[in-house]
């Protein structure tokens, strides 16, 4: 039985393509990566069930088209819309373990559980990516930096980081 430890979350199936079973799908991975998994998983009536890829027709960089084993039809595609896609964790090569996009919507927390913002983006067009966060009253930035996590909530989707003394308080008020 496969159990939600032992996948990551990389993309979310979005509506047939045609009558013979296709399926877009967006991915927070290298399309170009898809072929590399055993499977692609998703949660059926409250269990995760893998499903073999036996063709993919890119859209652009994040979008495809897929055919899987068994679905052969526009109705056996239905139930596959806005469904999460999933693989497992040990297939991910080592540099892809987290991706950066896949923190988007999540809620930052302190390590004493004081609510931060919620990440809205994600800036990688430097060589050190940021995390765009936004909370009430303001929008700043947080470098994405491995020091910083102190623990990933995937359920709740809650990331809990332990920033530098003043980091988001330069940013908004000019201050520390």
């Amino acid at each position: 039985m496969i159990e939600e430890k032992d996948i990551v979350e990389i993309g979310q199936y979005n509506k047939p393509h045609g009558v013979n079973g296709e399926i877009s799908a967006t991915f927070m991975c290298d399309v170009d990566e898809i072929p590399s998994f055993s499977t692609l998983i998703s949660s059926m009536d409250g269990i995760f069930v893998p499903f073999f890829v036996s063709n993919v027709r890119p859209k652009n960089d994040r979008t495809v088209l897929l055919r899987l084993d068994g679905v052969n039809s526009e109705q056996d595609v239905r139930r596959f819309v806005n469904k999460r896609i999933y693989v497992f964790r040990h297939e991910l090569s080592e540099g892809d373990d987290v991706y950066c996009d896949y923190f988007i919507g999540y809620d930052i927390l302190t390590p004493e559980g004081e609510y931060v913002g919620r990440i809205v983006d994600v800036d990688d067009s430097t060589e050190n990516a940021l995390f765009i966060v936004e909370n009430e009253d303001s929008e700043f930035m947080i470098p994405i930096a491995e020091e910083f996590f102190v623990f990933i909530d995937e359920a709740e989707k809650r990331l809990t980081l332990d920033l530098p003394h003043g980091i988001i308080g330069m940013q908004v008020n000019g201050k520390d």
